[in-house]
C-alpha cells in the first residue's frame, strides 16, 4: 500500500516577536534533522528531465536529487547535488523568493501545501557548515586564463565559482572592506547573518579564487589596467546609487536613504554604537517610504536599533508591494504599522534642520501601467501629516556611475544600467556584465543566474577568440 503523503508544510520554528525585535539574531530558527527529513519525504520526486521546480529555479538546482540525499541522511550528497549549479547554498536557502519561482511549480501544491524547498536547502547547507561536511567540487586543470570580475556581490561570486572550477585564474575587486556586496551591506543579519556570506565566501577562496577589497575600479584602480592584465572582464557592481523623491525638505537631517540606513547598521554595526562609532540618529518615530524587501529590511532594522514606532507608507494596497509575503508577515508580526494608498508630498524641520513632519496625501487607484500594477493617483484635499524623528527612502536603486563613466565605448540605459546582450556581452570586446548592474534592483537568484551564464559566455568568448560580429545588444 503506497504511503501516504502529508499534505500539509512542516513549520519551520522561529523566534518570538516580541523577543527578536530586541535582537539582531535570525528570525527563523531552521529545521532540525527530524523536521527536515519529514518535510523533505512530501516531495514526489518528479523526474529530472521534467521536474518542473527545476525549471523555475534561475540556476536550475536538481531539486529532487537534493532532496532524494536529504531523505537518506546524505548530506554530503545533498550538498554536492546543490552545488552542481548553485555556489551559494547557505544564502539562497534565506533569501531567495522560491514562492515565486521554484516552489511555485512544485507539483505537490496540486494536492496540499507546496514542499518547502527553500528552507530545505538552507538545512543542508547549515547542517554542512556545522559538522564541517563540505562539497567536493570537480575542478578543470589551470588553462593559463585570467578573468578579472569587479563586484563580490551574488553574481560576481556566481561567476567566480563557475570559472574557478573551469581552470580559469579569478580575481574579484570589491569596492568594500568585507567581501560580499549587497549580501554583506544591505540584507540585515536577522534574515541573513555575515557568518553564513563569510563561509560561503571562504569556500571560493579556498577554491582558489583571489578577493582584492578596498579597491574602487575607476578611482584606486584604473578599468584600463585591468584589461590589460586580464582576458576578460565581468562587471557585476550592483545597483547601490539610491533614488529621492524631489520634494521640499528632502535634505533636511535625519533623512536617510534605505542604502546609507542598512549599511550603517549591518556593515558598520552602528546598533552597537558607541562600541562601534558610526551612529545613525535616534528618536522615538521613524517612517519608510516604500514597499519593497529592502523597505521591510529598514522598518525592521528601525525597531531593534531602538524606534518605538516604525511606519511604512506605501502608495498603493497590499496585494500591490513587491516585498516577498514572508518579510510581510514578520514584519506585521513584529508591530510595524502600514499605511496604505499614501505619498508624501512634503518634509518639514524644525530650527536646527532636523526632520519633525511627514506631508503626505491619500491615493486611489487608477488604470493599470506597464507592469499592470495600477497606478496611484493622488486625491486633492487629503493631506495630512505625521510626525517622525527619521525617515528612510527605499524607493529603488540604480547602478552607480563610477565605473560606467570610465569604461570608453560601455553602452548603457538611460537609468544607468549597462546594455547587454543574450550572452551578456556589453558594447565593448571582452567585458560582460549581469546582475542588478544589467537589471536594475532585482534577487539575489537573479543575479547569480546571471553570473552563472556569463561564465559560460566567457568560457567561449576565451577559448574560440571570436566576439560578436555585430552588436544587437539589448537589455535582458
Amino acid at each position: 500500500m503506497p504511503k501516504k503523503i502529508k499534505r500539509e508544510r512542516i513549520l519551520v520554528p522561529e523566534q518570538d516577536p516580541k523577543a527578536r525585535i530586541h535582537n539582531f539574531n535570525e528570525v527563523s530558527l531552521g529545521y532540525t534533522m527530524e523536521l527536515a527529513i519529514e518535510e523533505a519525504s512530501r516531495c514526489l520526486q518528479c523526474p529530472y528531465n521534467i521536474a518542473p521546480c527545476i525549471k523555475g529555479c534561475p540556476v536550475n538546482v536538481n531539486v529532487p536529487g537534493f532532496i532524494k540525499k536529504l531523505i537518506e541522511k546524505d548530506i554530503k550528497g545533498a550538498l554536492e547535488t546543490i552545488k552542481e549549479t548553485n555556489s551559494l547554498p547557505g544564502i539562497t536557502g534565506r533569501v531567495c523568493p522560491q514562492e515565486e519561482q521554484c516552489e511555485m511549480h512544485c507539483m505537490m501544491g496540486k494536492l496540499g501545501d507546496r514542499v518547502n524547498i527553500g528552507k530545505l536547502e538552507r538545512f543542508v547547507a547549515d547542517y554542512a557548515r556545522e559538522h564541517g561536511i563540505e562539497a567536493e567540487v570537480k575542478m578543470e586543470p589551470k588553462n593559463g586564463k585570467k578573468v578579472a570580475i569587479i563586484g563580490s556581490g551574488p553574481a560576481g561570486l556566481s561567476c567566480s565559482f563557475d570559472l574557478i572550477k573551469k581552470g580559469y585564474d579569478v580575481t574579484v575587486f570589491e569596492a568594500l572592506h568585507s567581501e560580499g556586496g549587497v549580501l554583506i551591506y544591505g540584507i540585515p543579519e536577522f534574515r541573513l547573518p555575515k557568518d553564513i556570506v563569510r563561509y560561503e565566501v571562504d569556500y571560493l577562496k579556498k577554491l582558489g579564487v583571489k578577493f582584492m577589497t578596498n579597491v574602487v575600479v575607476g578611482k584606486t584602480l584604473s578599468f584600463d589596467e585591468i584589461m590589460k592584465e586580464y582576458d576578460a572582464v565581468f562587471i557585476g557592481t550592483g545597483a547601490g546609487t539610491p533614488r529621492f523623491l524631489n520634494l521640499s525638505g528632502v535634505n533636511l537631517k535625519g533623512i536617510y536613504s534605505a542604502n546609507e540606513f542598512l549599511t550603517r547598521i549591518n556593515l558598520m554595526k552602528a546598533y552597537k554604537f558607541p562600541e562601534y562609532d558610526t551612529p545613525i540618529k535616534k528618536g522615538k518615530t521613524l517612517a519608510v517610504i516604500g514597499g519593497g524587501n529592502v523597505a521591510m529590511d529598514a522598518a525592521r532594522s528601525a525597531l531593534r536599533v531602538g524606534y518605538e514606532r516604525v511606519y511604512i507608507l506605501y502608495r498603493r494596497t497590499r496585494e500591490y508591494m513587491t516585498a516577498r509575503e514572508e518579510e510581510i508577515e514578520h514584519a506585521e508580526q513584529e508591530g510595524i504599522q502600514f499605511m496604505f494608498l499614501v505619498s508624501p508630498i512634503e518634509f518639514v524641520g524644525d530650527e536646527d534642520g532636523n526632520v519633525k513632519v511627514v506631508k503626505l496625501i491619500m491615493n486611489e487607484l487608477g488604470e493599470p501601467g506597464k507592469d499592470g500594477r495600477r497606478k496611484p493617483v493622488p486625491i486633492p484635499g487629503t493631506e495630512f501629516g505625521i510626525e517622525v524623528d527619521a525617515v528612510v527612502f527605499a524607493i529603488g536603486q540604480k547602478p552607480n556611475k563610477i565605473l560606467c563613466e570610465c569604461v570608453e565605448g560601455l553602452e548603457v540605459t538611460d537609468w544607468g544600467t549597462i546594455v547587454v546582450d543574450d550572452k551578456y556581452r556589453t558594447s565593448v570586446e571582452g567585458v560582460f556584465a549581469g546582475g542588478d548592474a544589467v537589471r536594475g534592483e532585482a534577487t539575489v537568484v537573479l543575479a547569480m543566474g546571471d553570473g552563472k551564464k556569463a561564465a559560460e559566455a566567457i568560457d567561449e568568448y576565451i577559448t574560440t577568440g571570436k566576439w560578436k560580429e555585430e552588436n544587437n545588444s539589448e537589455n535582458i
